[in-house]
Parts: structure tokens; C-alpha cells; sequence
């Protein structure tokens, strides 16, 4: 299936949408999410590698299952959502998380080849460039490295597929795209050689993993 045209999202469009969530972030969406944010940081865990990059760290969910040797830079565009996450580690004393950075996803700040994975967490279908997303975070991992995805990507047919559609023209309201085709995130050679499965509830949510390139 070939990558659906979306309404458009921009920075300012993210910042408004995100800085109305952030209080309510954790409630609506901490449940639902939690399945794909712990399969990834599982994951993350197995891999070679303690240098990691959270893109869409948001309000630090996952930050307290990684393993203590990881070490965590969290990277987002919403003030508000990156206020609650420095909260989090406070309060959890998460001491394995170094940074946390008010950053644009597709155009870091950092050094080429400074981590060892980057794992975006429901991010892909917020930027508004997402293969400007990937070829990012193709920059900043190292050969060897990993890059993970975990998001929602919009179903190939049956009930949810045009469900998605009909959501799609509130994608500047809710802050991101509902039908978002993992076409318009990964060429076609990464695809095939990625690992790819489906992770609860009801396969919502998709975890994509796969070595960058040497």
C-alpha cells in the first residue's frame, strides 16, 4: 500500500496540540501506550550498546524500565511534556538519565554517530517529515547500532482502516496522524529486512527494529 497524503503538521502545530495533553497525557493515553513502550524498552535492553536516544521521550514513561547501564537521552518538542518527564526522574531518581532536551527530531544537535540505538516511541506519525526522522536517526547511530520504532500505523483494510481515514482530517487537533502508513517512515529496503511485530491491545501498535546500515 502506498503512503497516504496527510493534513499537514508543522512544529507549531505539535507544541500547541502536546501542550494541551501534557496534563492529561499519562491518564488517556499512559495505559494504552504502555504495552508498545515496554516491548521496545525490552528490546533496547537486550541489545549491545549502553549509549541510547529516546525520540518523543514525552513525559517519561518508559524512562524507569531501562536497565541501569543504559544511558538516556530523552529528546522532545514539547516543553510541557519534557517538564513532567524532568519531574519523573526527580522523583524516581533515575540517575542512568543524562539529558533531557527541548530538540526537533529531524534536525538534532548532535554529533554524527553518537549513540548506540535510538528508539522513537509514538513519534513517527507526529513529526512532519518523518523519512527526514529516519535519515536522522541513521546520522546520529553508529554502524552496528539499532533503530527502533514503536507507533501506529494505520490498518490495510476492515473496520479500523476507515476509521483512521475518517480521523485523519484531525490530525492538527490531536497532534498526529491516525493514517499513518509505515511506507511514509521506512524505504522499501529497510522493510524487508526489519523486524516487525505486532504488540497489544488488539495489535494497535507496531514495534519496528533493524541495524543500521555499516
Amino acid at each position: 500500500m502506498s503512503p497516504l497524503p496527510h493534513t499537514a503538521l508543522n512544529a507549531d502545530a505539535v507544541k500547541l496540540a502536546y501542550r494541551r495533553w501534557a496534563k492529561v497525557y499519562d491518564t488517556v493515553f499512559g495505559t494504552v501506550s504502555s504495552f508498545g513502550r515496554r516491548c521496545a524498552v525490552e528490546k533496547v535492553n537486550t541489545l549491545p550498546g549502553t549509549k541510547i536516544l529516546e525520540v518523543g521521550v514525552g513525559t517519561g514513561l518508559a524512562l524507569p524500565a531501562y536497565n541501569k547501564e543504559k544511558k538516556i537521552t530523552g529528546i522532545d518538542l514539547s516543553t510541557d511534556m519534557l517538564e513532567k518527564a524532568r519531574q519523573r526522574v526527580r522523583n524516581e531518581n533515575l540517575k542512568n538519565v543524562e539529558a533531557l532536551i527541548e530538540m526537533d527530531a529531524e534536525s538534532t544537535n548532535f554529533e554524527t554517530e553518537s549513540f548506540d540505538i535510538a528508539v522513537g516511541m509514538f513519534v513517527a506519525s507526529v513529526v512532519p517529515h518523518p523519512d527526514k526522522l529516519f535519515q536522522e536517526l541513521q546520522r546520529v547511530v553508529k554502524p552496528g547500532g539499532y533503530i527502533l520504532f514503536v507507533n501506529h500505523f494505520i490498518a490495510e483494510k476492515g473496520v479500523r482502516y476507515y476509521i483512521e481515514r475518517i480521523m485523519a482530517p484531525a490530525s492538527r487537533a490531536l497532534g498526529w496522524h491516525p493514517d499513518f502508513a509505515i511506507q511514509s517512515l521506512l524505504p522499501s529496503d529497510i522493510l524487508r529486512r526489519a523486524d516487525i511485530i505486532s504488540v497489544p491491545p488488539l495489535g494497535l501498535f507496531t514495534l519496528v527494529s533493524f541495524k543500521r546500515w555499516l
